[in-house]
């Protein structure tokens, strides 16, 4: 699903894209932003929870996924610094360009989504413990759950950061399909870990995508689907 639709906004999620009203939308954001306060922020506490489940799953297991929790999970790998530090550290520079591109509201929810998910994988493995976990219901489970989470972030108009901030505006100044463009940069993640993850847990990983990006696809469909 690498479509970006004009009106709004598009997140990336591993190879895919999806679409997320914002504040250049007025119409659009009028329809997706009438949540209370508190609903907003009971959506931002469990979407993350969620994703940072299914995070803590593919860790576990050594799986890894794209975008920039792709690059966090390959620096962990190769290095083993703390994910949730990498990751929160990775999102930083696309704050100014998502706050240029997408307006204050989407840009503050997600630092908040992006902060709360780095404490959660870091949290999560203190209060809850694995003894066994099959790879294959690591990659469908977390990737189920990491879709879930996103899920609920998107209809609350936040996200998880990510490369697709820049990648809309090289579409706009440059004229570069933004959806291409993603699926070359998650497909580089790929390679790149080739060098410190075995192939097999690669192709588990794809499974995971596979997991996640379904569950936005049948979910997330803007003209079926709206947020009430």
């Amino acid at each position: 699903m690498n479509a970006t639709p004009e009106p709004s906004v598009a997140h990336s999620t591993g190879s895919s894209t999806v679409s997320v009203a914002t504040d250049a939308n007025p119409n659009g954001a009028q329809r997706l932003n009438n949540h209370p306060y508190h609903e907003d922020v009971l959506a931002l506490l469990a979407g993350t929870l969620f994703v940072a489940l299914g995070v803590v799953l593919f860790r576990h297991a050594g799986l890894l996924t794209g975008g920039t929790a792709g690059i966090a999970f390959l620096l962990h790998y190769a290095t083993g610094w703390n994910f949730s530090l990498v990751f929160f550290a990775i999102n930083l520079p696309f704050y100014g360009l998502a706050l240029y591109r997408m307006g204050g509201v989407f840009t503050g929810k997600t630092l908040a989504a992006v902060s709360l998910m780095a404490l959660f994988a870091e949290a999560l493995p203190h209060w809850l413990g694995i003894a066994t976990l099959a790879t294959p219901f690591a990659a469908i489970m977390g990737g189920l759950l990491a879709g879930t989470g996103m899920l609920i972030l998107f209809r609350h108009r936040a996200s998880l950061g990510g490369f697709n901030v820049l990648v809309l505006y090289l579409q706009e100044t440059r004229g570069w399909r933004a959806g291409h463009l993603q699926l070359a940069l998650d497909v580089s993640i790929v390679l790149v870990s080739l060098a410190f993850v075995p192939w097999q847990q690669i192709a588990w990983s794809v499974l995971g995508a596979l997991a996640m990006n379904l569950t936005l696809a049948i979910n997330h469909r803007p003209g079926r689907y709206m947020a009430v």
